[in-house]
């Protein structure tokens, strides 16, 4: 199977370029990638565009494959990597998804600012590393029966709310208030909800992390307004997902997919594509067990928020006021929504893996508040490099079915970065910068270095000359929690 070059691609206007449906006779839709010349060479390096036009040759895929620049290879479909199928009948796909559904990014904001709170920094990165597990497989203080999994399973964040983890008013900046309808624990394996029962509250390992950032820059005076957002504020930047329990829900569907396809006819350049009808047993199955799996992360990372209002009290006092959230947003998620194709309106079946939705100003499912501003979007860069919180525009809806970049991007392999980075000078020279970092040790550390990622600024570039989002704030680390 002949691979991607860069000769391939063809320009188009707002910053894409095109390998066309010609290029593989399995090919259903053209493959498009959103990338500046200079990222799309760091692209090319990998197999990610090979990965795209594979999934370019899924059944009822519409209009075309897309990958964010943020891209890099993944399992099956690349991260970064977006592609909407016909409803009912299309496939899903949880390669389309990842392991860690509803993988996603919570940003809360305080009332003080930098010169507030710069004297007191290494005290509240070691609280909040106190007070919010973390690390490979860690279990949090919460411990749940098999019947109070389903519970979370069900309802989302209500449940944290319910028992006290945060207010009613939180629900609704969360994506789909926390909690989507569609769940059902009895999709969920016993095996999973096992997995599941010790983990809420923590935040795992790998690229994961609860950040300490201030605001050092505002682009949209009126939108930053909006979103409550004020330059030197101090905000926390929350990064986890379903943990053990969404790993195990893909990996359960995973295998029954591979089973189950040869029964649909389906016929696939990559296994790791495995997927099924969305109308089938085995597509409403696995779609089912998402939604819970998704109503798990979503509960975890309020709960999450509530573990870093307590550090927060225990450094300020009553002087250092509520954290107040800004908004909850996934990036590892299928989701059905309405598009506009071929002049039609018409459902689809929306993967985003490592892509984040990206509603423009008026769509129903916004705050109120945020109705003129238009969806916050919440991009993570990596320790010691700046964050970005962005604003959706209506341009998302035709361009890129609804969904942005969802952070950097890795440019190195978990291996490859441990042979390249001194985990001890590399904390000490985030240190010297003024970034605190607490993690469960120095594999933790090497592995998640900024040398492993793209350059955020290239990336949120890309995404603003565009044309889907708008740049509205840029955010620099003061402390950082990892696994």
């Amino acid at each position: 199977m002949k691979k991607v070059q860069k000769s391939h691609l063809t320009p188009l206007p707002h910053s894409f370029w095109e390998i066309p449906v010609t290029f593989r006779e399995d090919m259903r839709v053209p493959a498009r990638v959103l990338s500046s010349e200079p990222l799309l060479d760091a692209i090319v390096g990998d197999r990610s565009l090979n990965q795209l036009v594979n999934v370019a040759t899924l059944p009822g895929i519409q209009k075309a494959a897309l990958v964010m620049p943020d891209a890099h290879e993944g399992y099956g479909f690349p991260i970064g990597g977006v592609a909407a199928t016909e409803y009912p009948g299309g496939v899903i796909s949880p390669g389309g998804i990842g392991y860690d559904i509803n993988c996603g990014v919570r940003l809360m904001v305080s009332t003080l600012a930098l010169k507030d709170i710069r004297e007191h920094l290494e005290a509240l990165s070691k609280e909040l590393y106190a007070q919010i597990p973390s690390g490979m497989g860690k279990g949090g203080n919460i411990r749940l029966s098999v019947e109070e999994v389903d519970a979370v399973l069900r309802e989302g964040a209500e449940w944290a709310v319910a028992r006290g983890y945060g207010t009613r008013e939180d629900l609704d900046y969360i994506e789909s208030h926390g909690k989507l309808a569609d769940a059902d624990p009895a999709k969920v394996s016993e095996n999973a909800k096992k997995r599941g029962s010790d983990q809420l509250g923590t935040i795992g390992s790998g690229n994961h992390f609860v950040e300490v950032d201030y605001v050092e820059r505002l682009f949209d005076r009126e939108i930053a307004r909006a979103f409550g957002l004020s330059e030197q504020q101090v905000v926390i930047l929350i990064h986890t997902g379903s943990r053990r329990l969404g790993h195990q829900v893909a990996t359960d569907n995973i295998r029954r997919m591979m089973t189950a396809m040869p029964t649909y006819g389906i016929k696939l350049p990559d296994r790791e594509l495995a997927c099924v009808p969305f109308d089938s047993v085995e597509g409403q199955d696995y779609y089912k067990a998402m939604c819970a799996a998704a109503n798990y992360a979503w509960c975890n990372r309020q709960i999450i928020a509530w573990e870093a209002q307590k550090a927060w009290e225990n450094c300020f006092g009553d002087a250092g006021g509520k954290l107040q959230l800004l908004y909850d947003v996934a990036h590892n998620m299928a989701k059905i929504e309405t598009y506009v194709l071929e002049g039609e309106a018409r459902k689809v079946i929306v993967h985003r893996k490592g892509a984040t939705r990206a509603f423009g100003p008026g769509h129903p499912e916004l705050p109120d508040r945020y109705q003129a501003a238009g969806q916050p979007i919440l991009i993570p860069g990596s320790m010691g490099t700046h964050s970005y919180v962005l604003a959706g525009t209506e341009n998302s809806y035709d361009r890129t079915f609804g969904s942005c970049c969802h952070g950097a991007g890795r440019r190195l392999s978990r291996t490859a970065a441990k042979k390249q980075v001194n985990a001890p000078v590399l904390k000490e020279k985030l240190r010297e910068e003024g970034v605190f970092i607490e993690a469960g040790s120095y594999k933790g550390i090497a592995e998640e270095a900024p040398v492993a990622y793209k350059d955020v600024e290239m990336v949120v570039d890309v995404v603003a000359a565009s044309g889907i989002a708008k740049k509205v704030a840029r955010l620099r680390p003061v402390a950082v929690i990892k696994g």
